[in-house]
């Protein structure tokens, strides 16, 4: 077995342990905003270390690629614009938080300083 093989088993190691401690954690969450906040680590940690295993490999075995290197980065950074975005919307919509203004009607209408009503 070559060092690159045990390095990318490693990684994918790595991220299985990751996997499994998210899902027992999502498992033992007691609501579902905190179950939504979970899903952090298998976004930010394990799907960019199986991708930097699969460049080890790829890199190892065929050679040095800047186009793999650009899709990598543009896999890694679009998971994590994509799952920042979704975790926020899932966490607002569990939540319930709503950007409704609340006041009352014809609260924002002033009146004139001297009680006069023309305006």
């Amino acid at each position: 077995m070559a060092i690159y093989e045990i390095i990318v088993a490693a990684l994918v190691i790595v991220a299985t342990v990751f996997i499994i401690a998210a899902t027992l954690l999502q498992l033992r969450a007691p609501d579902a905003l905190t179950r939504a906040n979970l899903l952090g680590p298998l976004v930010t940690m394990a799907f960019p270390t199986l991708v930097v295993a699969k460049l080890v490999y790829s890199w190892s075995t065929t050679g040095f690629s800047a186009w793999e290197l650009a899709l990598a980065i543009i896999a890694i950074a679009g998971v994590w614009i994509i799952g920042s975005v979704g975790t926020f919307v899932m966490g607002r919509v569990l939540y319930g938080v709503t950007v409704s203004d609340k006041r009352e009607a014809g609260a924002g209408v002033q009146t004139p300083v001297n009680g006069s009503e023309q305006a």
